[in-house]
């Protein structure tokens, strides 16, 4: 774990704690043991767990530095990344995991109980069907999502969650650059300006790593986002 608490330090400024280290060290166990029985993530070894989990989702602080958000929304977390470690580092945020599949929903409901993090709303449910609830459309300073889909049909599940000058943030690998290109319409339509795009470099990941970041600067239009599935299979 030092080698860990070391590159989030040198990385990204990140000075963890004992209670945070602490926390995740129980989360890594848990997610190790639940991983043999549900399959939750690929990853499958404590190193890997480190970096590809736990550094990867603390790149985040990249995009906002000393303004971490006060509300922020996870679309498609899977098993609570990137917003359960970021919840960790900022116990007073108010974080909302959005997750369709139920295994992976009752893993983090499981996490959040257990490491008895408050302010925390897991919901098992598509996010086509959040954007329109009005205690969830454009409530949010900052929305993420990690490795969940096309930069096109993500800028339509996150941005009408998020309010008039918050911002939309995007862990993405290297086809960052093209997708942010191709999205350029979809980010306008939506009431996006693309703000830039951030190379993220991980210990031992030779893949390239991007943090898209896109600020809201108008609201979305009513009829988005489309009904279940129609984002995916019909990209603006």
């Amino acid at each position: 774990m030092n080698n860990f608490i070391e590159n989030a330090r040198i990385l990204f400024d990140v000075h963890l704690n004992e209670r945070q280290v602490a926390a995740l060290n129980r989360y890594e166990q848990e997610l190790l043991e639940w991983n043999r029985k549900f399959n939750l993530t690929a990853i499958r070894d404590k190193d890997s767990v480190r970096t590809k989990h736990f550094l990867d989702s603390m790149s985040c602080v990249l995009a906002w530095k000393s303004h971490p958000p006060l509300r922020l929304v996870d679309v498609g977390t899977g098993a609570g990344f990137p917003g359960i470690p970021l919840k960790i580092l900022y116990p007073n945020m108010q974080l909302t995991l959005i997750e369709s599949v139920g295994k992976k929903a009752m893993f983090c409901q499981h996490i959040v109980g257990l490491l008895g993090l408050e302010k925390v709303d897991v919901i098992s449910a598509r996010v086509e069907d959040i954007g329109h609830q009005l205690n969830h459309r454009e409530k949010y300073d900052w929305g993420i999502a990690r490795a969940v889909a096309n930069l096109k049909v993500l800028c339509e599940y996150l941005l009408p969650l998020i309010q008039v000058n918050g911002v939309m943030l995007a862990q993405k690998g290297e086809s960052a650059p093209a997708e942010t290109q191709a999205a350029e319409k979809a980010v306008k339509m939506l009431g996006g300006k693309l703000k830039q795009l951030i190379p993220v470099n991980l210990p031992g990941v030779a893949d390239d790593r991007y943090l898209v970041v896109i600020q809201k600067i108008a609201a979305t239009p009513p009829r988005y986002p489309r009904k279940p599935g129609v984002p995916a299979r019909q990209p603006l």
